[in-house]
């Protein structure tokens, strides 16, 4: 693999200052799913009953029969469930974001209206609620299209949010193909909203939770009761709202189905958790187009750039083969690594270059030191350094020195070279006239094995210096 598509730099530590409307120190959004009549069953044309999130341990799917317990759990989500859940929330005046699957929505006209007579969003979770993981990418694509049109048909309204949840490798390049979508959610890997770029297309994602998400009731390894679905909940709103009250306001995404969380036993968890956010100062409760809408315009689609890793190997060599002085070769063995996401940042193209750097012959590297030029020596005399070069010398000020201080240059340059056999190297940047004569007369006096690997790591550090001027943090 030469191309690797996965993201993990992500913000880098560095998220964006969120500024919530109001100066919110959070935004707590709550998603229902509502799947209760778009779920496998024969009756829908499906070849086997559902056996995904329910109260049925180790259920498993029945080939060519009704599963009627499996199909009265799931009529319970919106016989009672989503009534339940729909009072508690308008009773409190909280929106909430529905993750409605298109059927599902088709086959509950009654809660429809219940929903848009709150005012709630209502996304698009799909056509029907089944795996896509092996469908076939124009079959997927197929259904997201008329996933679309029957949503429309229903609600009157196109969907604005997108998330199939049960999704493919394809499936959000497909939606954002379709150019149709304020925001995706089919990610769990972050706790801001961000822009993915795909064929040409900057989508905005605003990345879902199977963590704080009431699904782990019916998972082995999940929730027993509803005290400890209320704590988690409660730890993971702490832990946010103490970083926004630090100056790093975060969004938290909460997952419920009307089937799960809508059981008695259950629902007093989450109500006891509604009222303990709206207790604190500086929440925001918005639904997720709320988010989409706010980042949009807070923090607007990057403008398009060449990055890195996608660069074509001419273009990158030509780009960063300077940036280890005079050794295009670096540049052309690092363009053919696994480059991601991850190096199209200049600490990530310096990683990619150092690697080659590090992993080449002594004789290659002594290479790489022999090709800088003296300090102060006879190429800046006769301005023949690189422009990274005469720049960096310039900046410490080595290309106004006095005769004293260029004769003690000289007499360094020349007894450090014929001691070590390259030009003593030093990231200047930041530093004076003096503080780059006293580690002249310090490193001169090392041993020739130390004063290589010193010099290497000092080749690593102006690399960084040039790549940072050249690319984002």
């Amino acid at each position: 693999m030469q191309r690797y598509p996965r993201n993990m730099q992500g913000y880098g530590g560095r998220p964006p200052a969120a500024d919530w409307p109001g100066g919110a120190r959070i935004a707590v959004q709550f998603v229902l799913n509502y799947e209760e009549g778009g779920e496998n069953c024969v009756l829908h044309g499906d070849a086997a009953s559902e056996a995904f999130l329910s109260e049925i341990t180790g259920a498993q799917p029945w080939p060519g029969l009704r599963h009627w317990n499996m199909e009265s759990i799931y009529e319970y989500g919106a016989r009672a469930g989503f009534w339940r859940l729909h009072e508690m929330f308008t009773s409190r005046d909280i929106p909430v974001t529905v993750y409605g699957v298109a059927t599902a929505l088709a086959r509950s006209p009654a809660q429809v209206t219940a929903m848009q007579e709150a005012g709630w969003e209502i996304a698009s979770h799909g056509l029907k609620w089944v795996e896509h993981r092996d469908m076939p990418r124009d079959e997927e694509a197929a259904q997201i299209v008329e996933a679309i049109r029957l949503h429309t048909e229903v609600t009157g309204e196109p969907p604005r949010g997108w998330y199939t949840g049960r999704c493919s490798v394809n499936t959000v390049d497909l939606v954002t193909e379709t150019a149709a979508f304020d925001y995706v959610s089919d990610t769990y890997d972050d706790d801001l909203p961000y822009w993915r770029e795909h064929a040409g297309r900057q989508q905005l994602i605003i990345p879902y939770t199977l963590d704080a998400n009431d699904m782990r009731f019916a998972i082995a390894a999940g929730f027993t009761h509803g005290e400890e679905f209320y704590q988690y909940l409660k730890d993971a709103f702490d832990t946010l709202y103490a970083e926004g009250l630090a100056g790093s306001p975060k969004m938290m995404s909460v997952g419920l189905h009307c089937r799960l969380i809508g059981r008695p036993g259950r629902a007093a968890a989450l109500a006891k958790f509604l009222d303990y956010a709206r207790r604190h100062d500086r929440v925001w409760f918005p639904t997720r187009l709320a988010i989409a809408r706010h980042w949009a315009e807070r923090h607007p689609a990057p403008a398009p750039w060449e990055r890195p890793s996608q660069m074509p190997k001419e273009a990158f060599v030509t780009k960063f083969g300077g940036v280890f002085e005079h050794s295009p070769w670096i540049a052309e063995r690092a363009w053919e690594m696994e480059l991601g996401p991850a190096h199209d940042t200049a600490g990530g193209v310096h990683n990619a270059l150092a690697r080659i750097f590090r992993s080449a012959s002594e004789a290659e590297r002594l290479g790489v030191l022999t090709a800088h030029p003296d300090l102060a020596g006879k190429l800046a005399a006769a301005k023949r350094l690189t422009p990274e070069s005469t720049a960096e010398q310039a900046g410490a000020g080595l290309d106004a020195l006095t005769d004293e201080e260029r004769v003690r240059f000289t007499a360094l340059n020349e007894a450090y070279v014929a001691k070590f056999g390259f030009p003593f190297i030093i990231a200047v940047r930041g530093l004076t006239k003096d503080d780059i004569l006293a580690a002249f007369q310090r490193r001169i006096d090392n041993g020739r094995e130390e004063e290589f690997a010193a010099a290497c790591r000092q080749v690593e550090r102006i690399a960084l210096l040039r790549l940072r001027d050249m690319l984002p943090a």
